[in-house]
C-alpha cells in the first residue's frame, strides 16, 4: 500500500503526506447531493476538506493518514486556505 501512496507523490508534486494525524474536529454537512466533511487537525490551523456521497463516521479523537493538496477559497469574500484530501485512511 505504501507503493501507492509513493506513486502519487511521485506523478503530483503538490500533493503531500502526512501520517499518524490527530483529527480535533469533524463536521459533515450537505451540499447538493454531496456531503462535505471538514476535518481540523492537532497542531494545524488549516481546515482539510474532502466529500463523499454519504455520511461518514465521525473520526474526532482518530489518528489518520492523509494525502492532500493546498488550495484556497473564498468566504464571505475572503481568501482561505483550505487543504484537499484525495486520500484518507485511519491509521
Amino acid at each position: 500500500m505504501k507503493s501507492d501512496v509513493n506513486k502519487l507523490l511521485k506523478k503530483h508534486p503538490r500533493l503531500t503526506q502526512s501520517d499518524m494525524m490527530k483529527v480535533t474536529s469533524h463536521v459533515q454537512r450537505e451540499q447538493g447531493e454531496w456531503i462535505i466533511n471538514t476535518l481540523m487537525l492537532e497542531g494545524c490551523t488549516t481546515p482539510f476538506k474532502y466529500k463523499r456521497k454519504k455520511l461518514y463516521k465521525n473520526l474526532t479523537g482518530q489518528r489518520v493518514n492523509l494525502s492532500y493538496y493546498p488550495s484556497t477559497e473564498s468566504v464571505a469574500g475572503i481568501e482561505m486556505e483550505v487543504m484537499n484530501i484525495v486520500r484518507i485512511k485511519i491509521s
